[in-house]
């Protein structure tokens, strides 16, 4: 779940930390997308179980399944009621796959940076990604960030502060940015060199980039 609550995607009342799964299952939080849907004589018939709210353990079932390799960038947000619990339950489902390993399709995000030294601990050998939110921020981060951790900035602070970036590719830093979709925001991402680029236009980004 990316919101606090359940407004904007099951149009209902409730913090979502206070609920329990059971509780979540009992709503919609898909057929907002598609508001037209009864009116079209020939969509097909939907599964109601596609409207419920996806679980973490069943995206990492539907990737391990999918025959290819697809990797997962996943966010721990704070702050939480819930503290290092939510990092702790993180890794020890992706210890169930088996992808805590330098090899593991997924890779940790946080603007947290004790979310982050809390899989550093429990998984070191996974992916952390250091997401920041400010680019004058990161004079101070840089001082304690592992010298593996992907460094995440904000296209807004590229495109306004164009000094952090350039600095964090002669350092070797590996850049995912967030979040990316117009073709200005991608050609910055790529005279940085940037890695990877997170954005709500996957197939848009694909384009551009002609993959």
């Amino acid at each position: 779940m990316h919101d606090r609550d359940l407004r904007r995607t099951a149009a209902a009342k409730g913090v979502i930390s206070t609920m329990n799964l059971a509780q979540l299952d009992e709503l919609d939080f898909a057929s907002w997308k598609n508001p037209w849907a009864e009116l079209d004589d020939e969509a097909p018939d939907g599964d109601p179980e596609d409207n419920k709210v996806l679980t973490l353990r069943k995206l990492l079932e539907t990737v391990a399944d999918s025959g290819r390799r697809v990797e997962l960038a996943i966010e721990t947000k704070h702050p939480t009621r819930y503290g290092g619990l939510v990092e702790r339950r993180l890794v020890e489902l992706l210890a169930d796959f088996g992808w805590t390993g330098e090899d593991s399709p997924a890779r940790v995000m946080s603007f947290s940076f004790t979310a982050l030294q809390r899989v550093e601990r429990m998984a070191p050998q996974i992916r952390k990604v250091m997401l920041v939110e400010k680019a004058h921020h990161w004079p101070m981060l840089r001082r304690a960030v592992g010298r593996e951790w992907i460094i995440g900035p904000g296209i807004g602070e590229l495109r306004d502060h164009p000094g952090p970036g350039k600095h964090l590719r002669p350092a070797d830093r590996e850049i995912h940015v967030w979040t990316v979709n117009t073709a200005a925001d991608l050609q910055i991402c790529l005279d940085l060199g940037v890695t990877a680029v997170i954005s709500d236009k996957p197939a848009y980004m694909l384009e551009l980039l002609g993959v």
